[in-house]
């Protein structure tokens, strides 16, 4: 999806129009009508397709774009199926109910969220991978939560602001990697500049969490004795159910690609579930990839944590990433997306307003399009040549990137991570989102140094080093 795709030249104020007559009837369907994702982007896809055929644009035109679109999401939706067989694998294996077990051991106490965002926070940056932060220790943490009656929603806000502080500051992940190449800085140095704006976010959520983290939860004392005795009678809770993580942190470590390290974490998840359920044979553990793990204790808490993952359970999140990268490829071939990123370029004097303008861009690519890619791909080409002009360093344009939309990207119910999020995680990106704290501050900050000029100082630019080739890790 490129922009010399276009078949149109259209006016910014047209395109403005009907970027914000698709944004609001889809934001209304999800929000306000609590209509299916699904729904409401077809929704959208057909008004650009009504659109399109008023500029008689031909169907075999606009049939073209969505493919193009669609296409360039193969890789993620690849992602995905071998997300599900792990979850799967890791609960057959005692994987994530051994993860469970250790967080209401851990957890059961005072500081419950602030715990959460910690913990997830450093198996994101040792992974570099927020979606399988969230997808693996995430899961065992809003499981956890329901057991203790602790509000699984604030949880998942929590476990989505951990794992994004930590994609975000690894260089193992590809969002970092395709951020500072993207603007041409060094990716250490992107990483050593971003702690400007992303330490004080870390805080300032660590603080909230605090402050929103239960005062005692000894209530929970009764609940939190039938998960972990139920946990023991499966059979599931060992030391040796955590060699997977290992497995996948190391292979992560050595910057193996992302599905030859989610195959090797299902893998020895498979093996070793055979040998702790040794009455299981082969056909019914291969099946679990596909259906997922099903518990069947009778123990309510119980089967309500661990009934989960598999192929089948990534379907809802697949199509409607298909569908809105397809939304996406009109946006590009009716020309909509070219004409607005034509506008912002010709509205740029200040360095506050470049600032502004670069995180603004990001953010809105993040809504209109759902693609967390794009939101650092379009702005970082769209704006480089102007912070070179402006003086700046290409750290600050790879930070913004990173601020305004890496973080954005769970925020938004029909995005490629939201609604990854919201499969795994069990609860929806519109709940959770008032909750993400480091997500909704990241971009705010970055904003306040852009008009304050805080770490913004003018320098001429000189070579950068090369950058960790970039890998999508989902």
């Amino acid at each position: 999806m490129i922009q010399s795709q276009k078949v149109l030249n259209i006016h910014p104020i047209e395109a403005a129009c009907i970027t914000a007559l698709l944004i609001g009837m889809i934001g209304y369907l999800i929000i306000s009508m609590k209509v299916i994702p699904h729904i409401a982007i077809m929704a959208g896809i057909v008004l650009l397709l009504l659109y399109g055929t008023v500029k008689r644009v031909s169907f075999k035109e606009l049939e073209g774009a969505m493919a193009e679109g669609a296409k360039s999401g193969i890789n993620a939706v690849m992602i995905f199926f071998f997300i599900g067989m792990l979850i799967s694998s890791w609960m057959a294996s005692g994987t994530i109910p051994t993860f469970i077990y250790l967080a209401v051991e851990l957890v059961s106490g005072k500081f419950y969220y602030a715990i959460v965002f910690t913990v997830t926070a450093i198996i994101g940056l040792s992974i570099g991978s927020s979606l399988t932060t969230a997808a693996t220790l995430g899961v065992a943490f809003v499981s956890a939560s329901s057991a203790l009656d602790i509000s699984p929603v604030i949880t998942a806000g929590a476990v989505v602001s951990g794992a994004f502080f930590g994609d975000k500051m690894s260089p193992l992940s590809d969002t970092t990697n395709l951020a500072s190449s993207v603007a041409g800085a060094d990716l250490f140095e992107h990483i050593k500049n971003m702690a400007w704006t992303t330490i004080p976010a870390f805080i300032l959520s660590f603080i909230l969490y605090l402050i929103l983290s239960p005062d005692n939860t000894d209530q929970s004392i009764h609940q939190v004795a039938i998960v972990k005795e139920g946990l023991q009678n499966l059979n599931l809770v060992h030391w040796y159910s955590l060699i997977p993580i290992v497995i996948l942190a190391v292979l992560a470590l050595k910057k193996v690609p992302a599905i030859a390290t989610l195959s090797a974490g299902t893998l020895s998840a498979l093996i070793l579930s055979l040998w702790i359920n040794s009455g299981v044979d082969v056909n019914s553990v291969l099946e679990l990839l596909y259906s997922g793990y099903k518990s069947e204790t009778g123990i309510k808490e119980i089967d309500s944590m661990l009934s989960r993952g598999g192929m089948e359970s990534m379907m809802f999140s697949i199509s409607v990433i298909l569908l809105a990268l397809s939304m996406g490829g009109l946006l590009f071939r009716l020309g909509i997306i070219p004409s607005l990123l034509s506008v912002v370029q010709n509205l740029l004097s200040r360095v506050s307003v470049l600032i502004c303008s670069t995180a603004s861009m990001a953010i809105a690519v993040n809504f209109i399009l759902g693609e967390q890619y794009l939101s650092i791909l379009l702005p970082g080409n769209t704006f480089k040549e102007h912070f070179k002009k402006a003086g700046l360093k290409p750290k600050h344009l790879s930070r913004v990137l990173e601020d305004a939309g890496t973080v954005v990207n769970p925020l938004v119910p029909w995005s490629v991570c939201g609604v990854f999020l919201a499969t795994v995680l069990g609860v929806s990106v519109v709940e959770f989102a008032p909750y993400a704290f480091f997500c909704l501050v990241s971009p705010l900050i970055t904003v306040i140094f852009g008009f304050t000029g805080i770490t913004l100082p003018k320098t001429s630019t000189k070579p950068h080093s090369k950058h960790i080739p970039m890998r999508r890790s989902y």
